[in-house]
């Protein structure tokens, strides 16, 4: 008999058993791979590269500082000098953190005056307000959607970000068609979603992408997502938490029995509480049940590059164009054609995506060897990629699809991207690719989807969740604790802690 069985051990997971055996709970963790952190680790992914890639998580922002410093993490995350680069023809779009002249100058000289770049710090200056006010309510039981609107205390702000579509919010704000597709990138990423659609998806993906931690910055973890997970690992260790790989959960009852299976048979143990940090469709087959399951969006590429590309644009050196997100063909009307495409069940014929090169921020990722030459990790995330596209044929349409970032990624630079590529002894290219498919398959979310399922609102839209934590099921020995809790999604640990808030809270 256990006070807590966690089902998954990734980041929320370690959150949650930290919390909990803190206080003194006897808490155990299952995982079934042969690792903690699930999707949030560093993999030396290639033999031939001496680098430490964050295979599937790349950038850390919703992660609160409370959870930090709660659980005495040794934890560094650096801030990237550079926001974005986008290119757009010869030239291109520069957000410098470090040089707010530069930038001006950079939104001048692509769209011929001072408007855009005006708007542009209006709208910053809007989510940041929102984050400031926002962030804190995420751990803390839900307010509702009047108590979440007295919060943000901005109606502007309310009407743009909860209440009229993405898409028309950006389209009435900046009249450049690239500047609106950088802002709406953020309403895109992991989310199969028309900004302009009534149904607010994609305001709910802009939402998480601008309030992280009251900022909205998106930093690198030095020494990789492995280094999050690790020191979330060591906190619930050092707290006394069971935390055991190799062990898939196969079965979850109501009363609070879990059965798993490990390397010495199969297992059935009680507990007064299950913390669930598996999508919910998951959760639903472990207890009998069936649904739904959801559908990821994106493709995800993984490159070791023996050098950075050449760019089209001389005003800009390589260094500091992917020393932040590099935009590739996300003009909103691009974004637009490729969601067209998509939905028409088509690999997009000129792929949007997004680029990061840690390395840039953090070398530590790169062996000794391969730091001293020059190479530099790529990580590419690629938009409207929905799982559907990968279905009948999934080797396949991961190959097209590749082949068509590539070319896409192309006709933004100044040399083929294969070109700058490190190869093995053999001449295989340091590239990886996943889809969602792969992701369901490889890494057990159903869909594919990195979120378990579409992003909610970070307040209560029934009156029944108001006060709670929005981790709770309809078995009150059962609560979710990973991405598909309400305010889940991305590296965070918000789940985590709230779940072991509501258990605290129940067993007081």
């Amino acid at each position: 008999m256990h006070d807590v069985v966690i089902a998954g051990g990734g980041h929320n997971g370690l959150v949650a058993a930290a919390y909990l055996a803190r206080t003194g709970r006897r808490v155990l963790l299952l995982e079934r791979s042969g690792h903690l952190g699930g999707l949030a680790v560093s993999e030396r992914v290639f033999p031939a590269a001496d680098a430490r890639l964050s295979r599937y998580s790349y950038l850390v922002s919703l992660l609160p500082s409370k959870i930090v410093r709660d659980l005495g993490l040794r934890l560094e995350l650096r801030r990237r000098r550079y926001a974005s680069y986008t290119p757009a023809g010869d030239g291109g779009l520069l957000v410098d953190n470090g040089d707010a002249k530069r930038t001006a100058a950079s939104f001048a000289a692509l769209t011929g005056g001072d408007a855009e770049h005006a708007a542009w710090e209006r709208f910053s200056a809007m989510t940041a307000r929102v984050a400031q006010r926002v962030a804190p309510t995420l751990l803390d039981p839900l307010t509702d959607r009047a108590g979440m609107r007295r919060i943000v205390a901005d109606d502007e702000a309310w009407r743009d970000l909860f209440e009229r579509p993405a898409g028309e919010a950006v389209a009435g704000r900046f009249d450049d068609d690239l500047v609106r597709g950088v802002v709406l990138t953020d309403a895109l990423i992991g989310t199969f979603a028309d900004p302009s659609d009534a149904s607010l998806l994609a305001n709910r993906c802009l939402l998480y992408h601008v309030i992280g931690d009251g900022t909205g910055d998106w930093n690198v973890p030095a020494g990789g997502m492995g280094a999050v997970t690790a020191a979330l690992a060591g906190a619930a260790r050092a707290a006394g938490a069971d935390l055991r790989t190799g062990a898939e959960v196969t079965g979850i009852d109501p009363s609070g029995e879990v059965a798993f299976r490990d390397e010495q048979g199969e297992h059935a143990v009680s507990a007064g509480h299950v913390l669930v940090n598996l999508p919910p469709a998951v959760l639903a087959r472990l207890m009998g049940g069936d649904a739904e399951p959801p559908e990821g969006s994106q493709l995800k590429l993984n490159m070791v590059l023996a050098r950075l590309p050449r760019l089209r644009d001389p005003s800009v050196r390589p260094e500091e164009a992917f020393g932040g997100t590099f935009h590739i063909n996300e003009t909103a009307s691009q974004l637009a054609d490729a969601y067209a495409q998509a939905a028409d069940g088509r690999i997009p014929s000129l792929p949007p995506a997004e680029v990061y090169c840690h390395s840039l921020t953090d070398p530590s990722i790169l062996g000794p060897e391969l730091r001293a030459s020059g190479a530099q990790t790529l990580t590419l995330f690629g938009l409207h990629m929905p799982a559907r596209l990968f279905r009948d044929d999934p080797d396949g349409a991961r190959d097209r699809a590749l082949r068509a970032t590539f070319a896409s990624m192309d006709t933004v630079l100044a040399e083929p991207i294969q070109d700058c590529l490190l190869r093995g002894p053999d001449g295989t290219p340091c590239v990886e690719a996943k889809s969602p498919v792969d992701l369901e398959n490889e890494a057990g979310l159903p869909g594919g989807h990195i979120f378990h399922r579409d992003l909610s609102w970070p307040f209560a839209e029934d009156a029944d969740e108001t006060g709670r934590w929005g981790v709770e099921t309809e078995h009150p020995r059962i609560l979710l604790c990973g991405a598909g809790a309400r305010r889940g999604g991305g590296v965070s640990g918000i789940p985590g802690h709230n779940a072991a808030r509501a258990v605290l809270e129940a067993t007081a």
